[in-house]
């Protein structure tokens, strides 16, 4: 028997329609998302070399990676060697008690 939560959220849900626009915007996010992050398990990266690694717009690899970075995912690291770009990180999850 389910639950009047669960009555709730699946009335909720029926009522809700999603766009096909939010739904590409959504898989979108994710394909970038998941190619920022793969290049960047190889080590810390500036912007040209991450557009490079991805071979995507350095506006487009600029706007994810923002995104990212907002939402705790990546981390600003040190500048580079002529003060121009940034170097960007995979942020470390944390261990929680573990060692």
């Amino acid at each position: 028997m389910a639950s009047n939560k669960t009555k709730t959220l699946n009335l909720v849900k029926d009522k809700i329609q999603v766009s096909e626009q939010a739904k590409q915007r959504r898989k979108t996010y994710s394909a970038m998302k998941k190619q920022i992050l793969a290049a960047l398990e190889e080590g810390p990266m500036t912007l040209p070399e991450l557009a490079k690694a991805t071979q995507l717009p350095i506006n487009e690899v600029t706007y994810y990676l923002m995104t990212l970075r907002k939402y705790g995912d990546v981390k600003t690291g040190e500048i580079d060697d002529n003060d121009e770009f940034f170097y960007y990180e995979l942020k470390k999850q944390q261990n929680h008690g573990e060692d």
